[in-house]
């Protein structure tokens, strides 16, 4: 505070304690969380791009919004909602090259409206030579610096691509890029199916799961079902075709990567049979030579050419070290694993199948040649047909239909759930729950996995039991003669409650008598009988109350989470009871219908 006299008047001058201190005044929403965060609005300004190519670059560089901790302060003070990104995510869309890209196709519309207005039909011609084109190679590399990360990162990409190869060719979608998914789906199924890294399927409402273990990493993706596709309105295809342009670019990356690690040629080629060149006549009648290449590989049917022929010789065994304690206990169990996957691996080897044309040809054969087996259908179904249907080696033949004008007597005619089922269930199930006509066992998803004190169902408990090669169909015999003895108990315990409430009523009457008889009562008295304390009670009660006494001595904050871990057990056992009560009641209702039917047969 200084004071100064002018002429009749007294002049203050105060000063800020920073300004006499040397420092700079502090204002607010210029430091800390503030300066970290960029409206969506101004980061579109600092890059100089329209809303649409915005979005667009942030999705293909995986940039996305982020919601602050204090949004009152990054907001200055303002609580309107607005979409906040981190300063430095667009900092570094400032160097990118797609930026420039994006700004020459904007000249690029700018001048070829200009010429088609001018009708300048040379200068369209020259301009569309011309046409800026951006690579995304580089973003892939950056996004993904090894392999591995992106083999993580491939589930959205594989369900994306599979449902856009499913589109039909209208204007929601470039013809080419339906065409680019459907080729680049096709080559990953070819390798799967090629190293027979297939390990679950799922048939649900939304589609097919199917879970693949790649290198050590497990890509889960969902295929629709080939049904007419009719598009929704409320779908914004524009980012969906952002997401797939970018997909289709990191798959072509994987495809070739993994068909070099099976020594396989790429782009894939099939290889030249003996037996296939008698069917290529048959071939010409269904596509063109451009366009039957194509076909045949996405048929599934056949095998890939390797870029240098393998030989059984050259596979040599690992070399194995003898290992002490634990490590011999995993090696072990390794190996057991190891044995297991094997044997899932050459599930349907040996086997030929024949496919209806009723039922899913793709999945069907994808699943079966995932697994050795040898697959064909009608050669008017699809192209690369193998073998007919009167083939005498054929062992299984797949029908969706209650029944078959001819059947062969040397074949098993199964409905098509019984070969997902078997992969699921790793062992071949018992076919004659799958035959023509029957009503199949629920299809149960192999992604659920149940722990200690879960329900488990029956048809499960089945599953588990065949996988550890225990014979169910013992099991099934013993519960239908159980079922039929539980019947004929039941007609008997009938009979019998008859005879029994009569004996009971003659007993009450007597009793009533005789105590209209005898009023006054006979009263003795006896020595006591000495009891022997059973030790398993008492070790119990001993337990029991130290347990509580120990809960009793909890702290406050270890007492509420025991409670909550108590209450979380509760909860899971009232959950198990009440699905068991619901099973019963279904089995119940089961029981009732079918003694009904019987009842029925036999008046």
């Amino acid at each position: 505070l200084c004071t100064r006299v002018t002429g009749s008047f007294l002049v203050v001058h105060v000063r800020s304690e920073s300004a006499v201190m040397g420092g700079l005044e502090k204002k607010k929403h210029e430091r800390g969380a503030a300066t970290n965060y960029i409206t969506r609005n101004k980061a579109r300004k600092k890059l100089q791009l329209s809303l649409a190519d915005f979005r667009r670059l942030c999705i293909l560089k995986g940039i996305y919004p982020h919601e602050p901790k204090h949004k009152k302060k990054v907001n200055k003070g303002s609580t309107a909602p607005r979409t906040f990104y981190l300063i430095k995510d667009i900092r570094f869309l400032l160097h990118e090259p797609i930026v420039n890209k994006f700004r020459d196709y904007k000249v690029f519309v700018r001048k070829l409206r200009k010429a088609y207005g001018k009708a300048e039909w040379g200068t369209v011609e020259r301009l569309k030579d011309n046409k800026p084109v951006y690579k995304l190679d580089h973003v892939v590399k950056e996004r993904y610096p090894t392999f591995i990360d992106a083999l993580r990162d491939l589930d959205d990409a594989l369900s994306m691509c599979f449902l856009f190869a499913t589109f039909p060719r209208t204007g929601k979608c470039h013809v080419q890029t339906i065409q680019l998914c459907r080729r680049l789906t096709v080559e990953f199924m070819n390798f799967v199916i090629a190293s027979r890294s297939l390990r679950k399927v799922f048939l649900s409402i939304k589609g097919i799961y199917y879970q693949a273990e790649v290198l050590g990493q497990l890509i889960t993706w969902i295929v629709p079902y080939s049904f007419s596709h009719d598009h929704p309105t409320d779908v914004d295809y524009r980012v969906m075709a952002t997401f797939t342009e970018f997909f289709t670019t990191l798959l072509g990356f994987v495809n070739f990567r993994l068909y070099q690690s099976l020594n396989l040629l790429y782009p894939p080629k099939l290889e030249n049979k003996p037996e296939e060149s008698e069917l290529k006549q048959d071939e010409e009648k269904y596509a063109m030579d451009s366009e039957s290449y194509m076909e045949k590989l996405a048929a599934l049917g056949a095998s890939l050419a390797r870029v240098v022929p393998s030989n059984e010789e050259d596979d040599v065994a690992p070399d194995e070290f003898p290992a002490d304690g634990e490590n011999a206990m995993l090696l072990e169990e390794r190996q057991k694993e190891q044995q297991i996957l094997e044997k899932q691996k050459k599930l349907f080897e040996g086997m030929k199948f024949f496919l209806n044309r009723e039922v899913p040809r793709e999945s069907l054969a994808f699943v079966i040649r995932c697994f050795g087996g040898n697959v064909s259908w009608e050669k008017s179904l699809c192209i690369g047909a193998a073998y007919p249907v009167t083939d005498e080696t054929i062992t299984h033949q797949i029908v969706d239909r209650p029944n078959l004008d001819e059947q062969f007597i040397n074949r098993y005619y199964i409905q098509p759930q019984w070969a997902f089922d078997s992969v699921n269930a790793k062992a071949l199930l018992p076919v004659e729950d799958y035959f023509l006509g029957v009503t199949l066992p629920p299809h149960l998803s192999p992604f659920v996995e149940e722990k200690d004190g879960d329900y488990i169902p029956p048809e499960k408990l089945k599953l588990l039991a065949i996988q550890r090669g225990e014979n169910t169909y013992e099991d099934k015999t013993e519960s239908e003669e159980d079922e039929q003895s539980d019947e004929e108990s039941e007609d008997d315990e009938e009979e019998d409650m008859d005879e029994i409430e009569k004996q009971d009523e003659e007993r009450l009457k007597n009793m009533e008598a005789e105590k209209v008889k005898n009023k006054q009562l006979n009263v003795k008295v006896t020595a006591g009988i000495v009891k022997v304390e059973n030790k398993s009670e008492a070790s119990q009660r001993e337990q029991a109350e130290e347990k509580r006494l120990a809960i009793m001595m909890m702290k406050r904050k270890e007492k509420y989470l025991y409670n909550k871990i108590m209450f979380g057990k509760k909860r899971k056992v009232r959950e198990k009871n009440k699905l068991a009560a619901k099973r019963k009641a279904h089995d119940d209702v089961i029981k009732a219908e079918k003694k009904k039917s019987k009842k029925a047969k036999s008046q």
